[in-house]
Parts: structure tokens; sequence; C-alpha cells
């Protein structure tokens, strides 16, 4: 686990909100508070997509909604003339990049033994932080998803002229 603080909060906002950037993630929760605390449960309901008459019975490949798709709402949300108290978004790596940094990294640990790549953003009002986590299926005695997760948001931050200070 590693915690970025975020020097340029317009600029991540910029990138978080405004571009593609994040797009590689899924939004598994959001909790955004302006003049109200909305929260968004990011799990597909199933049955949303299932059981109407025209409906091609097609389900979205991710068990929770891609970034890319939620990120206006969440715009819409936290857009104004005033800076919201706060926010938290959780958000999940998509399981195919997982499995190519596991891939990259020479783990020798299975993406099936990984839950989730998490990226938790928090947003106090003044000040944002990134910090990672990893959730397994059961316990692995091997932290090399660990660090090989830390690296690529490390990088991923730089290569995305992201400036943070690790916290």
């Amino acid at each position: 686990m590693k915690a970025h603080q975020i020097k340029d909060v317009k600029n991540f906002m910029g990138r978080l909100l405004g571009n593609d950037t994040f797009d590689c993630f899924l939004l598994a929760e959001a909790s955004i508070t302006t003049y109200n605390t909305f929260v968004i449960d990011g799990h597909i309901e199933k049955a949303f997509f299932t059981g109407d008459i025209n409906d091609d019975n097609i389900l979205p490949p991710y068990a929770f909604s891609e970034w890319k798709n939620m990120r206006s709402l969440c715009f819409d949300l936290i857009k104004g003339k005033r800076t919201p108290v706060g926010f938290k978004l959780v958000l999940h790596l998509k399981p195919e990049i997982v499995q190519q940094i596991l891939t990259q990294g020479n783990a020798d640990v299975s993406s099936s033994d990984i839950k989730a790549f998490v990226l938790n953003i928090k947003y106090d009002g003044s000040m944002l932080t990134c910090i990672t986590a990893t959730a397994f299926y059961t316990f692995l005695p091997d932290k090399t998803p660990d660090r090989l997760w830390d690296d690529f948001v490390t990088h991923f931050l730089s290569e995305n002229e992201i400036s943070f200070e690790e916290a």
C-alpha cells in the first residue's frame, strides 16, 4: 500500500473527470459531498440488462461500471463555483490490465488469486490523496503483486504528468 499526495489538484481533477486518463479503471464506489452527499454503488445490476422483450440480454463485461461511463455523472456532481466538501472514489483496475502487470512483472501469482488492484482517491476539501491497495481472494505470502501495483500507480501518475509526493 502506498499513498500519493497530489500536488496539483486542479490538474489531477482535469485528468480524472475531463479526459480518458483513468478509463482503465472500474468504479466500485463513489461518495461525493457537495450540498448533499451522493453515494454511488458501482456494482452492475444485471436485472437491468435482462428480461425485457426488446433486450438482447447482453451483460456488461465487468462486475462494476466502467469509469468512462461514470465520469460525466461524477463530473456533474462535482462541478460548480464551490469546491466540494469532499469525495472518495474507489476504483478497480480492469482485470485484463491486472493480468498484464503480473505477466510483465514475472509474478508467480495467478490473476485469479487477485480480487482487485484498488486505487482509493480521497479529497477532504483541501488535500487529495491516492492510496493503493490489493485485494486477494485468499492469503498470499508473496508480496510481489502489491509491489507491482504500487510501482504501476507511481509510473501511471508520472506518465500522465500528475505531480505527487509519497505520503
